[in-house]
């Protein structure tokens, strides 16, 4: 509504210009008497005018940048597939203008693998970070998955890491979900502590929804892993089905359905009794996860 009134309202200013345009060519073809009555009595109404327009010309030529420039956070924020086209790779992350070498401390970032995502690291702090994740495939509005790992911590190192730009309002976060963590000394996952994790509107990021969990690093030569939840691979699905395949068992029939967007294989089993007398109740379960 306000930008539609600042157009007409620069409209109507354009106006003013062309009639004070109209104004000298006339002066060209009137005598000099004439124009000089005529300005020194219209000529408050003249300069407000001009004065009006340059100000509203600023004032809005500034509104309209602002909002764009808002738009476009807005949109790298959101994780625009445009803003975040692939994944960090051994990222390391350090203090705005640090030139110097590599310290203990500085974290390196890594999401290049399969089932990873993490498209790009703000540094806040020594303490705090701020994540984006990508987009699902094709679509933009979806974005849930993270899983990514670090390296290069400081023992004892304390951090905060915000996962800035999630899509959905509602997340079983809220209700006690916390996300998981390996490292390569304790390969099994485990849930981080639910009192150590925030799901929250922040309004340093437009009032979205943030995920924030604080962690304390206890071994320095160690990678650590962290995820939305148990990550299970489109490859470890696949050798699963493979291994079942091979066993050639009667109630079990594996077909190729399709092919994704990304020309993965789509899979299609019937577990049924080989011996059917027509009578027999169909189920069917499909499933899909946001990655």
């Amino acid at each position: 509504m306000l930008y539609r009134a600042a157009q007409h309202y620069l409209a109507s200013c354009e106006k003013t210009s062309v009639w004070l345009g109209e104004l000298c060519a006339f002066r060209a073809l009137t005598p000099a008497g004439y124009v000089k009555s005529f300005l020194e009595r219209h000529h408050a109404v003249v300069l407000e005018t001009l004065l009006q327009r340059r100000r509203a010309v600023r004032f809005y030529g500034r509104m309209m940048e602002e909002n764009s420039r808002e738009h476009l956070d807005t949109d790298n924020e959101a994780g625009g597939e445009d803003a975040l086209v692939g994944n960090v790779n051994k990222l390391m992350v350090t203090p705005p203008g640090y030139t110097g070498p590599p310290k203990k401390g500085h974290i390196i970032f890594d999401a290049c693998f399969e089932s990873g995502n993490l498209g790009r690291v703000d540094y806040i702090s020594e303490f705090e970070f701020d994540l984006f994740i990508r987009p699902d495939t094709c679509n933009p509005r979806f974005r849930v998955w993270f899983n990514f790992t670090v390296e290069n911590v400081r023992e004892t190192q304390r951090v905060i890491f915000n996962i800035v730009n999630f899509s959905k309002t509602k997340s079983l976060y809220r209700d006690g979900m916390s996300p998981v963590v390996k490292s390569t000394s304790r390969p099994k996952w485990q849930r981080l502590p639910a009192k150590n994790v925030y799901y929250y509107r922040c309004p340093d990021h437009r009032r979205n929804y943030v995920m924030s969990f604080a962690f304390c690093f206890d071994r320095e030569d160690d990678v650590y892993q962290f995820a939305y939840c148990y990550p299970y691979t489109y490859s470890r699905l696949q050798h699963y089905l493979a291994s079942l395949e091979r066993r050639n068992l009667d109630y079990l029939q594996r077909e190729q359905l399709g092919l994704s967007v990304q020309q993965r294989r789509l899979d299609l089993l019937t577990i049924t009794n080989p011996v059917c007398d027509g009578n027999l109740f169909s189920y069917y379960m499909e499933s899909s996860l946001h990655s």
